[in-house]
């Protein structure tokens, strides 16, 4: 439906469903970045891999997670038309994330020698944090789209718009 109203009752209407977005958002992330962190320690401890290894790892079985979480959950009202596409450019900007995120890890590891534990753990984490804002702006322009506004059209004899009509009627069944 699309808002009516002033300028400014429209720009509220935008932030406010800006900001539930972004709060579905976080929580299927904070989810993730759960998963994410207990995975890539789980790694470290019980294999010999290396620690950007671990990471991988762990940021693969993340976006496994977070996949359902934001198809399911957080944009459960955008289109569902196209699944193959959605899965493609999902998988595409997941791994441009994943490059994003473990490549902060490579850097302080390899590049600084921050290997430790605690060391590792924090950078993980900021790559998270650099790797979900590019993800967030992907997912929900490219990814998950809105689904495209019903045309007006002329009114029926209830005085909704035909496309409406037929929404109303969807509802009813």
């Amino acid at each position: 439906m699309r808002p009516t109203g002033s300028v400014p009752d429209r720009a509220g209407l935008r932030l406010r469903r800006l900001i539930g977005e972004l709060v579905k958002f976080g929580a299927v992330g904070g989810l993730g970045v759960l998963v994410n962190l207990g995975v890539f320690n789980l790694c470290r401890a019980v294999t010999g891999l290396a620690v950007v290894r671990c990471g991988v790892i762990a940021t693969v079985v993340a976006i496994a997670c977070n996949y359902l979480g934001l198809r399911y959950f957080a944009y459960r009202d955008r289109q569902r038309g196209g699944r193959t596409r959605e899965l493609t450019l999902f998988a595409v900007f997941s791994a441009i994330g994943l490059v994003i995120e473990n490549g902060v890890l490579y850097a302080a590891t390899y590049g600084l020698g921050w290997n430790g534990p605690l060391q590792s753990n924090i950078i993980k984490f900021l790559g998270i944090g650099v790797a979900t804002l590019f993800r967030f702006w992907t997912y929900r322009t490219l990814v998950f789209r809105r689904p495209a506004p019903a045309p007006a059209g002329p009114a029926d004899s209830t005085g909704l718009p035909a496309a409406r009509r037929q929404d109303a009627d969807q509802l009813v069944r």
